[in-house]
């Protein structure tokens, strides 16, 4: 991999305190790097923006495609900086399978936010993480908040997994569906519905008006058969229409409603605590997983290991215990 040229810590540092967007997107860019020596860089950078971080709302937005995220994203987003708040949306992007970039290219579709000096879009690609979630979303998410950002969307490629490591770094997680779609055309699974905190009818508009409307009644009455969420929020129903911008100031004033209650009976600060303890497990498996694949010996054996697999005379779990155990050999002192 080729090494990359790169600022001081203390450029970056100063760069994001200050809100210059260029330093921000390459101090993104930099988290995002898999080269070693990035990484150490970007720790660096990381644990000085630190203090600065945490006075944001975090809201993760999830939908497949074709519920209208990005036109529902650029509309609320407009309705969030009308308001006086900067906003900053990271959006996951499925990856090209060749380049490894994105390939949605969000600023195209979402024109009008992207032109706005209040709001800052960064698409990132999701590479091979799981559901399609970048690797370094919360080291983004803080350079945001640490650049001055008061509220932060982050947008999932939503196709499962993806929602599940998002909902572990927001505060409120914010669900779009269709109406006249059944479970099954729109891919939602039981487990994301129980996870939401908001779940929204999107594009009730024209003659979808009424068939959102009956989604809304028959979703409501759904949700109050799961199980009561530990915040003892109860999961609120509404519709909106993304393309004509109905019912979205109901969708920001809940959002306000739920945030004020949960910092009220300490749970706002409860999760982001337990969010922060989930975020060194994350990155402790990142970590064992990169040296292990980094490692020389390993890289000489896995291939061999491979080609023995695949032939189907060999046990994958059994090569897998024995290439760990050669890695620990390596990594254990004398």
């Amino acid at each position: 991999m080729k090494k990359r040229n790169r600022y001081s810590a203390q450029v970056y540092i100063d760069g994001v305190l200050a809100a210059d967007r260029v330093i921000l997107s390459q101090a993104i860019t930099l988290v995002e790097s898999a080269l070693p020596s990035d990484q150490m860089l970007a720790e660096e950078v990381m644990s000085a923006i630190l203090p600065r971080t945490g006075d944001s709302i975090r809201i993760g937005i999830t939908g497949v495609p074709g519920v209208g995220k990005s036109t529902f994203i650029e509309r609320f987003g407009q309705l969030v900086i009308e308001e006086g708040l900067k906003l900053a949306v990271l959006a996951i992007d499925p990856s090209s399978q060749s380049g490894k970039g994105s390939i949605l290219g969000d600023k195209t579709r979402m024109e009008v936010l992207s032109m706005d000096k209040r709001a800052y879009i960064r698409p990132s690609p999701s590479g091979s993480t799981l559901g399609g979630v970048s690797a370094r979303t919360r080291e983004a998410m803080l350079l945001c908040e640490a650049a001055g950002f008061d509220v932060i969307f982050i947008e999932t490629v939503g196709v499962g997994q993806s929602e599940i490591a998002v909902k572990g770094m927001v505060d409120f997680f914010l669900l779009l569906m269709l109406a006249g779609a059944g479970d099954e055309l729109q891919g939602i699974k039981k487990g994301i519905i129980e996870m939401c905190d908001a779940l929204i009818i999107n594009k009730a508009d024209g003659e979808n008006k009424d068939a959102a409307k009956r989604a809304k009644r028959e979703y409501a009455n759904a949700l109050h058969l799961f199980p009561s969420k530990e915040n003892s929020w109860l999961p609120q129903v509404m519709t909106c229409s993304g393309l004509e911008g109905d019912g979205l100031e109901s969708i920001w004033e809940m959002i306000q409603s739920y945030k004020n209650k949960m910092i009220a009976n300490g749970y706002f600060e409860a999760n982001r605590a337990d969010q922060r303890v989930n975020w060194m497990h994350d990155h402790i498996g990142y970590l064992l997983e990169s040296s292990f694949y980094q490692n020389e010996v390993i890289d000489k054996n896995i291939k061999t290991a491979m080609a023995e697999i695949k032939s189907g005379n060999v046990s994958a779990i059994k090569k897998a215990r024995e290439l760990v155990q050669v890695f620990m050999n390596q990594i254990q002192p004398n």
